[in-house]
């Protein structure tokens, strides 16, 4: 059991060509069940920085704490990921 709560953590990968993590949001929420309710949240409502002109998402669920969003737009698709993460230290 942890010391610290739960939090939900969003990661974008941006860049052209070669592209890298980067953390776009993190939230301390509390109980791990609120922090799954944000984090689906904003899985379903977040508007990444890229793709340009998203036109869909395609919400998946890898983990009860983890989703792996796709975002497509009109000429690129990106990926992010929204996690429920438990703060320990």
């Amino acid at each position: 059991m942890g010391t610290g709560g739960w939090w939900v953590v969003l990661e974008e990968n941006q860049g052209a060509g070669e592209r890298e993590w980067t953390l776009s949001h993190s939230q301390a929420v509390g109980e791990r069940e609120s922090a799954r309710a944000e984090a689906l949240r904003l899985a379903r409502e977040h508007v990444p920085a890229h793709p340009w002109f998203l036109r869909a998402r395609q919400v998946l669920r890898i983990s009860p704490d983890a989703y792996l969003v796709i975002a497509t737009g009109r000429t690129s698709t990106f990926h992010f990921r929204v996690l429920v993460a438990e703060l320990v230290e």
